[in-house]
């Protein structure tokens, strides 16, 4: 990068032209695109433009950076400032509909879970999980996000059956679908390590017992109206759920192990068990959101003379 930039103006210039100045049109055409560069520019201005000049560099938030940038760069700044508004705002609830896939990861003895904290110190705790891009499997989303987010990958531990048959639940909450997939057996002493900047600042393992949402013992009833239990509300819907599963699981195993039955016998009792269990499911194609709603950025026909930028506007090189 130039070290000779020091205003915010020049390293906008620097950001229009590594993320917007050179998108194909199709993209230009759908905000929800757009949108997804502007992410990945406030990234990078944050992790490694920022970090150059902090005392004269402002710390924008994401709505604020990105009507920034969208009035600075020539293919984006044709729109007024009210229509970049009304197409941001429509493409962060948009973003808020998209599907989210994740896992439970769970230890041998089924009794403890892998969970993450966000970046922010207000952040709360939840599964690894993020969402979906367009066309891709379910569970493949729900293995590459947990591998971004905490550096272990399932698929390459062994601990996805061939058959790719995982148990799942699945929770809307507020608005916005999740599906989480049940992976037992991961080693406790697993190194966990997030592969992404500034997204997970904890990963850790929880006892079950110790989390909103187990009603059954009085200590999680405590816990389910304490101080802390609104740190784990997207956790919380879905332990009463994994409880069961997990008693389930545990019953079968002792049967299988106590059982003096072998062959046929006892695998027609495992397969009886098998079938009655629900939300299990190969990888399948999920149906995001339509798109967002009308508003788009217009766009610049470069081939057209009527419409020449100013030099200040053209794209670097």
């Amino acid at each position: 990068m130039d070290a000779s930039r020091t205003t915010l103006e020049d390293w906008l210039d620097e950001l229009c032209a590594r993320f917007l100045n050179n998108l194909p049109k199709e993209e230009l055409q759908e905000f929800s695109r757009i949108g997804m560069h502007l992410e990945e520019a406030q990234w990078f201005y944050e992790d490694f433009i920022r970090p150059q000049n902090p005392t004269t560099l402002p710390n924008l938030r994401i709505r604020d950076f990105s009507l920034r940038i969208l009035q600075h760069c020539p293919v984006t700044s044709i729109a007024s400032l009210d229509i970049l508004e009304k197409a941001y705002d429509n493409w962060v609830a948009y973003k808020k509909r998209i599907p989210v896939r994740g896992l439970i990861m769970l230890n041998e003895a089924m009794d403890s879970a892998v969970l993450v904290k966000g970046w922010k110190s207000s952040a709360n705790w939840s599964f690894p999980r993020g969402k979906i891009n367009q066309e891709e499997d379910d569970l493949h989303c729900a293995i590459r996000e947990v591998y971004e987010e905490t550096g272990f990958n399932v698929e390459e531990a062994g601990l996805i059956p061939h058959n790719r048959k995982v148990k799942y639940f699945e929770q809307t909450i507020r608005d916005q679908h999740l599906r989480l997939y049940v992976i037992p057996n991961v080693p406790m002493d697993t190194y966990f390590e997030p592969r992404t900047r500034k997204e997970i600042s904890k990963i850790q393992w929880y006892k079950l017992v110790d989390l909103p949402g187990r009603v059954k013992k009085k200590q999680a009833q405590d816990n389910a109206t304490g101080p802390n239990a609104s740190k784990f509300y997207m956790v919380a819907p879905f332990m009463e759920p994994l409880n069961r599963w997990i008693k389930q699981e545990l019953k079968k195993k002792d049967k299988i192990r106590s059982s003096r039955r072998t062959g046929p016998a006892l695998q027609a009792e495992i397969d009886e068990i098998m079938t009655e269990e629900e939300g299990t499911a190969t990888e399948t194609r999920t149906d995001l959101p339509p798109p967002i709603p009308t508003t788009t950025i217009p766009r610049i026909d470069f081939h057209r003379t009527n419409q020449r930028l100013p030099p200040s506007h053209l794209s670097r090189t």
